[in-house]
């Protein structure tokens, strides 16, 4: 690509992906004060304020590997990331089993609805390229399209069944009440788990790319 193009490619990537994993954690949230817990709202974790959220590894340290490779090789960057989790108090919620599995699928329901949106302005701009100038429409078609790829890979990842993602909470919540304390406490090895799969594996490309050729074939 050239590295002015990296440059250009990492910006507009960057954008959609902050907001992604920001507005993510801000589900959680919501949702977890909707059903009782203000554990969340005290600690100041239900802020619009981007840099509450971010975390220093993922948030940072990660997509600046991913960005440094690709600009050092002017190969195109895909960058990859997450916030820092907001705290939730599962006995804090009214019905903690039925609650924690709706606050563990608000934030991937959260990214697929930013993909819908995305996808459905993108096929507006699509029909009337004409509302923007020639430099301007590309630049907003590039920032949806990336929108789109983003928040559907980071709500799908998030849906894997393995604990700390938030697949694996809704499958701790599913799982009788040892299994489920069983699977908190290897939080740590899904960790690792979830490292190798997005490392070595194409399991999540492979889960996500129907779902982006879909709306962006519907876009136009």
């Amino acid at each position: 690509m050239g590295q002015l193009g990296v440059v250009v490619d990492v910006a507009l990537q960057l954008v959609p992906l902050v907001v992604a994993v920001v507005l993510h954690e801000l589900a959680h949230g919501y949702v977890a004060l909707a059903c009782g817990d203000t554990t969340a709202a005290r600690a100041g974790r239900l802020s619009w304020n981007p840099l509450r959220h971010l975390d220093p590894i993922g948030s940072f340290l990660v997509p600046g590997v991913l960005a440094l490779g690709a600009f050092a090789t002017g190969t195109r960057p895909l960058l990859f990331g997450w916030a820092r989790p907001v705290p939730i108090d599962p006995r804090r919620l009214r019905a903690p089993r039925r609650d924690m599995v709706l606050v563990a699928l608000a934030g991937p329901a959260c990214n697929l609805v930013l993909a819908v949106t995305a996808a459905a302005l993108l096929a507006g701009l699509v029909r009337a390229p004409a509302a923007l100038g020639p430099g301007a429409e590309r630049l907003v078609g590039e920032l949806l399209a990336v929108t789109i790829v983003v928040n559907c890979i980071l709500g799908i990842f998030n849906l894997l069944p393995v604990p700390p993602l938030d697949g694996g909470r809704v499958l701790q919540a599913a799982m009788p009440r040892s299994v489920g304390r069983l699977l908190r406490s290897v939080d740590g090895v899904g960790m690792a788990v979830v490292v190798v799969l997005v490392v070595q594996t194409n399991v999540v490309s492979t889960l996500a790319r129907p779902v982006i050729e879909w709306l962006l074939s519907w876009a136009g």
